[in-house]
């Protein structure tokens, strides 16, 4: 039985992509455009940078071994030291004058410098649509210093692997990186939320060890007919106290929640596995189709015998 992090990034339909490795010599900077659906990554597998993101007073500055996640998919400029915003080129430019292929290293910069910075770029995509407060709550940016050593050695090692085979000549390369990047994701945003968790506010109660038990049993069986005290008994809490803990950790009722899951199985059941709208209700825990219908649209915007259909018209997953 898939885990709670997991069975979110699953349905989500979270997919991992490597734009570029780089190999960047000073002076250089680069703007990368905003983009939706998206959240971008950069590791610095050799030398450091500067990143600042859009909305953010400070600059970050990203040593070798650091991973900088950018969840909302936010603008942001990536440069040397020597480098500003203004001065920095964006991305479409330095692709076009570098002659970047697509594929391998993208080397740009001036001429000369003794070490270049080499960073490992890519983002993860969520289905369009696609909703959760895990992500939407998530800060403007994710830093993690030195990544690899804090993780463990598992993780400096799957670190290093994604650095030795991004970009390079041998076959499969670049599906290893990109499937590891995915673990390394998942692994950040498990990482983000102990975190917080400690803290308290946001997206707390996912690391809230009642809280947790009950959005668990939830996620295992998201059609049962789930009520605020079956969730509380799971959570080992009195239904009163389950419920004012869950909207005070988590900012939304437990019913609000268990809704808003059970229209993104819908959602998924219906752009992806092609489900007619009789088996999505199923699938998300509702006996009258009318009645999901109304759920549905309120939820995604769209009744969903019209998602369906804008989905196939398009011949893309919605």
């Amino acid at each position: 039985m898939l885990d709670l992090l997991s069975d979110i990034l699953t349905r989500l339909s979270l997919r991992g992509s490597l734009y570029f490795r780089t190999s960047f010599t000073e002076p250089w900077g680069v703007r990368v455009p905003a983009f939706r659906d998206v959240a971008r990554f950069h590791y610095a597998h050799r030398g450091e940078a500067m990143v600042r993101v859009a909305g953010q007073a400070a600059p970050v500055q990203l040593a070798q071994g650091d991973l900088i996640i950018i969840p909302h998919g936010a603008a942001h400029v990536l440069s040397c030291r020597h480098t500003g915003p203004e001065e920095a080129l964006p991305l479409d430019d330095v692709l076009s004058r570098s002659g970047f292929p697509g594929h391998g290293t993208l080397v740009w910069g001036g001429e000369g410098a003794q070490q270049d910075t080499q960073l490992i770029c890519g983002h993860f995509a969520l289905a369009e649509g696609s909703r959760h407060i895990l992500f939407e709550r998530l800060p403007p940016l994710i830093l993690m210093r030195g990544y690899g050593e804090e993780a463990g050695p598992w993780l400096e090692a799957t670190l290093k692997v994604i650095g030795a085979e991004a970009g390079g000549a041998r076959l499969g390369g670049d599906l290893i990186a990109l499937k590891m990047s995915e673990a390394i994701f998942a692994q950040a945003i498990r990482a983000h939320v102990e975190r917080v968790a400690r803290e308290g506010g946001g997206i707390a109660g996912f690391g809230d060890p009642h809280l947790s038990r009950a959005l668990t049993a939830f996620h295992r069986q998201p059609a049962a007919e789930w009520t605020v005290a079956g969730l509380a008994q799971e959570a080992g809490l009195s239904r009163t106290g389950f419920a004012e803990r869950f909207t005070a950790q988590l900012g939304v009722t437990p019913m609000a929640y268990v809704t808003s899951w059970r229209m993104q199985i819908a959602r998924e059941a219906l752009a992806v596995r092609g489900a007619s709208v009789a088996e999505a209700a199923e699938a998300s825990g509702y006996a009258s189709e009318s009645a999901f219908s109304r759920v549905f649209k309120k939820e995604i915007g769209l009744p969903p015998a019209a998602f369906r259909r804008a989905g196939a018209e398009a011949g893309v997953t919605v």
